[in-house]
């Protein structure tokens, strides 16, 4: 291949990922706008429950309350926007891909939705109740008067959430590599404890400063972890039994 033809090509794949980038930002801005017609009830939702009940919210300037929703709406368009961001990662790269891959690669997507929903789920409504209370239990203990502002309510609880949420996507994201050939089982096992000091600094860090809590989340994304681990190992078995079948026919087709 030419020096010329070489440039042409990392010109047509800088383009392409513009084009690619563009559709997302597309996609996220009109998530967006969606957010901010759901942000009323998503928001008449997060106060009604127990967890909003047991103080009142305040509003400290004139823009904690646009700013509240934009930041729910935020939440809502980035719901939104990550299968499609997967989407668009997998037809950035299946040109690079075999048949097969790119068929088994595009089946991962739908479940980029569902592993951030259960992730949403425990975050909200695992963790960010422990945290909360726990934080609150300090605050009474010390004597201090309860006065919240909505924007430091809804920081603290986006803070906890979507971070967390994220995580759940780490088993996909390793079967993704793995497909790729990036990813293996046995490099996976080697990080292990890296990985395992990875994930319990950002347990800590996420959660409040008590072993329970820090317990609780630490747990999940250990399990995730060595459930990212097995579903590296099945889909690497099935790397080798396919390499395996084409050198075999390989092998075959030069005798004849």
């Amino acid at each position: 291949m030419s020096l010329e033809t070489e440039e042409m090509s990392v010109v047509d794949h800088l383009t392409e990922l513009r084009k690619r980038i563009i559709y997302v930002l597309i996609v996220f801005i009109l998530g967006l706008v969606g957010g901010l017609f759901c942000a009323k009830p998503i928001y008449d939702y997060l106060i009604s429950t127990d967890l909003a009940q047991g103080f009142v919210l305040h509003a400290f300037s004139f823009w904690d309350g646009i700013g509240m929703y934009m930041k729910i709406a935020m939440a809502v368009s980035l719901v939104i926007s990550i299968p499609f961001i997967a989407y668009q990662l997998w037809a950035f790269i299946s040109p690079g891909l075999r048949p097969e891959e790119r068929s088994a690669t595009l089946r991962y997507v739908p479940y980029v939705f569902v592993l951030f929903l259960i992730g949403l789920s425990f975050a909200y409504y695992v963790v960010f109740p422990m945290a909360l209370s726990f934080t609150i239990s300090i605050t009474r203990s010390m004597g201090l008067e309860e006065t919240y502002g909505i924007a430091q309510y809804f920081n603290f609880m986006f803070s906890l959430v979507l971070p967390l949420a994220l995580l759940f996507e780490l088993p996909l994201l390793v079967m993704f590599l793995t497909k790729l050939r990036i990813l293996n089982p046995i490099r996976l096992r080697k990080m292990r404890r890296y990985a395992y000091f990875t994930l319990v600094f950002i347990a800590v860090v996420i959660t409040p400063p008590d072993f329970i809590s820090d317990f609780l989340v630490t747990i999940p994304l250990l399990i995730l972890y060595e459930f990212s681990v097995f579903l590296s190992a099945f889909v690497y078995r099935k790397q080798l039994a396919a390499d395996a079948a084409r050198e075999e026919q390989y092998v075959k087709s030069e005798e004849e």
